[in-house]
């Protein structure tokens, strides 16, 4: 009986030991994981200290009061605000002219804005995205890949010649892969003319195999009453852009047709090509701050002082011309057909290709 107890002890004893012992194993794990828990975080600062960039906060004289004025009057960021003059900087935040100067040359030196070669400019834009048009032809007339970021592409022509309809498939083309020409991405759609059908981008989606609704529901539409509201649209994609929203493609269709209404006559022609000058700038801003590509389709008229040839002229005259980065002439072809021309651009030649528009958006006879 004795021999017994002894045993029944040693058995008791190992128990108490062997769970002393995993308790003992359960706290060096949970402190060990603790500790784990704790150098991630400690990486996860060190990131963000890194990652983060500069803020308008941290120029001298900008505190979080101008900040908020300057977010209301649309300036979000550094660039932004590197590029204004002092005198616009002093009016929109309200603060004095030293002042305002001093934060203009604070944010210039941190971005670096001076003079790089050309191999540094080269890396920079190896972050362009393009977009394909749905038309192998065209897209080769643009370069080989279609629309791309950072630059404005016009198109412009009488009705009936494709130009919508183009716009309307770079739509839904915007949210393909970038393996299969897209940016994967959203698009923004400026509708000044009532245009944007929403039963048209059902059908090209359905033509690609997507899903329509959830297409359409990457397409922010607005509807521009006036050429006002038209720039006041521009200061919101800014605001979407910061909030988040992965806006790849900026459509503006049609760009002159307000300022066309609004300013009519020659005693009015000067202060239409001026505020036509200011919303191309602020266009080319937003496409090169926030690496987007922007599509504007163009009006035309006819020029009667030409006696031979084609006398279609695109509304807007030198100001949108030099404003735009591709310039395509788009008009009606044989057989149904619609032909593109490439009139102007920085690096590619004159030239011009055949199109059509099917069920399934702008395409290739095949």
């Amino acid at each position: 009986m004795v021999v017994k107890k002894s045993d029944d002890s040693k058995k008791i004893k190992k128990a108490v030991t062997g769970e002393n012992e995993e308790v003992e194993e359960k706290k060096k794990s949970d402190k060990e994981s603790e500790k784990k828990e704790v150098d991630e975080e400690e990486v996860e600062k060190v990131k963000e200290e890194v990652i983060k960039e500069p803020q308008i906060t941290d120029l001298p004289g900008i505190g979080p009061a101008v900040a908020d004025k300057l977010d209301k009057a649309g300036v979000f960021d550094m660039m932004s605000l590197a590029v204004m003059s002092p005198a616009v900087l002093a009016d929109t935040a309200g603060v004095g002219a030293a002042v305002a100067r001093k934060a203009i040359q604070a944010a210039r030196e941190m971005l670096d804005l001076g003079f790089q070669d050309g191999t540094e400019y080269a890396k920079k834009r190896e972050n362009i995205s393009n977009i394909t048009t749905g038309s192998k032809a065209v897209d080769d007339l643009l370069g080989g890949k279609g629309i791309e970021s950072r630059s404005i592409t016009e198109a412009f022509g009488a009705y009936g010649s494709g130009k919508t309809q183009m716009g309307l498939t770079l739509a839904v083309n915007s949210q393909l892969p970038k393996d299969q020409g897209g940016a994967s991405g959203k698009t923004v759609f400026v509708d000044t003319e009532g245009t944007f059908r929403p039963a048209r981008i059902k059908q090209i989606a359905e033509g690609l195999g997507a899903n329509p609704e959830k297409v359409l529901k990457n397409i922010f539409v607005a509807r521009a009453f006036n050429s006002d509201h038209q720039m006041l649209l521009l200061e919101k994609v800014g605001e979407m852009v910061k909030e988040g929203e992965p806006i790849k493609l900026l459509i503006i269709d049609s760009l002159t047709a307000h300022f066309r209404a609004e300013y009519s006559g020659r005693g009015q022609l000067a202060d239409r090509q001026q505020k036509l000058n200011k919303y191309m700038h602020n266009l080319m801003k937003i496409a090169e701050t926030h690496n987007i590509a922007v599509y504007v389709t163009n009006q035309v008229m006819s020029n009667p002082a030409q006696m031979f040839g084609d006398p279609t002229t695109a509304i807007g005259g030198n100001i949108v011309g030099h404003a735009s980065t591709y310039r395509m002439y788009l008009r009606r072809g044989k057989q149904g057909s619609r032909v593109a021309k490439l009139i102007d651009s920085p690096n590619l030649p004159d030239n011009e290709c055949q199109f059509w528009v099917t069920d399934k958006g702008v395409g290739d006879d095949d």
